[in-house]
């Protein structure tokens, strides 16, 4: 986690391998139709409320036989983490997928109030 001047704000990081299913025949690179794969990631720390997340891919290795349809995205963000979620659809191939994503927002300062 990196916390900026301003201890109220925090940026978190990382690279992760959402699928490898070319070697096991997996269904993201055998199968038909609309397919999905997902993965938890927990922040190094948690934030004060759900940050701002973006996600891209860092690699992407898919047959070009047939069109290149992929979606990549943050879902069920929370102070603890997200899911990454990768779909395709149709007659596409994916061999794997790795991810990078970055998280901003606000931190636990310890001048905060808790108020129930």
């Amino acid at each position: 986690m990196k916390r900026l001047r301003n201890p109220r704000t925090g940026i978190d990081q990382g690279d992760l391998v959402v699928f490898s299913e070319f070697d096991s025949g997996g269904s993201m690179w055998t199968g038909e139709g609309a397919r999905e794969r997902r993965k938890t990631v927990r922040f190094s720390e948690a934030f004060a409320r759900p940050p701002t997340v973006q996600v891209s891919m860092s690699m992407w290795d898919m047959d070009t036989s047939a069109a290149v349809r992929a979606e990549l995205v943050a879902e069920n963000i929370t102070a603890t983490g997200f899911d990454v979620v990768f779909r395709t659809w149709a007659d596409s191939r994916v061999a794997r997928v790795r991810a990078a994503w970055m998280a901003i927002g606000d931190m636990p300062f310890e001048d905060d109030w808790v108020v129930d």
